[in-house]
C-alpha cells in the first residue's frame, strides 16, 4: 500500500496546518492501539451511510394527528417518530439500538 495519507494537526487555538503521514506508520500505530487522533481531522469527519436527502410527504390530517400524540406520548419530535418506525420497518440495525 504505502503512500503518504493527509492529516490535519492542530497546532493551537483553532488553527489547522496541514502534515502528512506515511499510511505505513499510521497503520503502525493504528494497529498497536496507540492514539492517531492527531493525525485525524476530526472536523471533517462523518459517519458512513448517513448522508441525509430531503422528501416531502403528504399525508392526511387525521394520520398527521396519530403521529402527533404518538410522538407525544414517546417524547419525541414526529420527524423522530416517522424516522424511527421506517428505519424499523426497512431494517436497519441502528433504529433498534437506539430503543
Amino acid at each position: 500500500m504505502g503512500g503518504e495519507a493527509r492529516a490535519a494537526v492542530s497546532i493551537g487555538r483553532g488553527t489547522m496546518r496541514s502534515t502528512f503521514v506515511k499510511a505505513k506508520t499510521f497503520d503502525r500505530k493504528f494497529d498497536a492501539n496507540k492514539s492517531i487522533t492527531g493525525q485525524l481531522d476530526l472536523g471533517k469527519a462523518r459517519r458512513a451511510g448517513t448522508e441525509t436527502k430531503r422528501v416531502n410527504v403528504d399525508f392526511p390530517a387525521w394520520m398527521v394527528g396519530s403521529l402527533d400524540r404518538e410522538a407525544r406520548r414517546m417524547g419525541v419530535t414526529r420527524q423522530s417518530l416517522i424516522k424511527l418506525w421506517l428505519a424499523d420497518k426497512l431494517g436497519d440495525p441502528a433504529a433498534s439500538s437506539k430503543r
